[in-house]
């Protein structure tokens, strides 16, 4: 008998870990994007133009954290911020046209 129930116990755990992770995912699905799609695309455009004053991980070095500024801003104001700047420190044309239309899309699905 335990050889039974151990063995449904780690058959179980198995089905729990196969089930797990989905969680971003579905998020990203209810909102009707693919974001993983979008990154792949902007990431490296971010990467190269971006990356010196927002970080990384987004989290803001020498500019704002944009790590949830799509709770802030719409798609379209990101990227007339990216286009034409924004105070003194965000220089507008950094990138220009379908480039700055995906970074836009990109950082307007994190919120």
């Amino acid at each position: 008998m335990p050889k039974k129930l151990f063995s449904f116990f780690i058959l179980f755990m198995l089905a729990l870990a196969a089930c797990g992770g989905g969680e971003e995912e579905e998020t990203n699905q209810e909102n009707g994007a693919d974001t993983s799609a979008i990154e792949a695309q902007a990431r490296p455009i971010y990467e190269q133009n971006c990356l010196q004053c927002h970080g990384q991980n987004l989290e803001g070095t020498g500019g704002p954290s944009l790590q949830k500024v799509g709770s802030k801003y719409s798609q379209a104001e990101i990227e007339e911020i990216i286009l034409e700047g924004k105070g003194t420190n965000m220089p507008g044309g950094l990138i220009q046209g379908d480039e700055a239309a995906a970074v836009a899309e990109w950082l307007s699905t994190l919120k």
